[in-house]
């Protein structure tokens, strides 16, 4: 769970800056901005994933304690 969760962040940053390169040279206007959408809801995936519950619970922790022992 935690190398999936690496690799959303890490897509999120390529993301934004690739669509900040685009907004830049100017033309792939449209293209740049559904990348910023995009990264906006992977965000929300993360948060979802990792923010915690007022019971302090959070959906990465449940994922790594239903996981087979080794």
């Amino acid at each position: 769970m935690n190398i999936a969760l690496s690799l959303l962040v890490l897509t999120v940053i390529a993301l934004v800056l690739g669509a900040l390169v685009l907004l830049r040279r100017g033309g792939h206007r449209k293209q740049a901005v559904l990348m910023l959408v995009l990264a906006g809801v992977m965000i929300m995936n993360i948060a979802i994933w990792t923010l915690p519950t007022p019971e302090g619970r959070s959906l990465s922790r449940e994922a790594e304690k239903e996981q087979a022992p080794e």
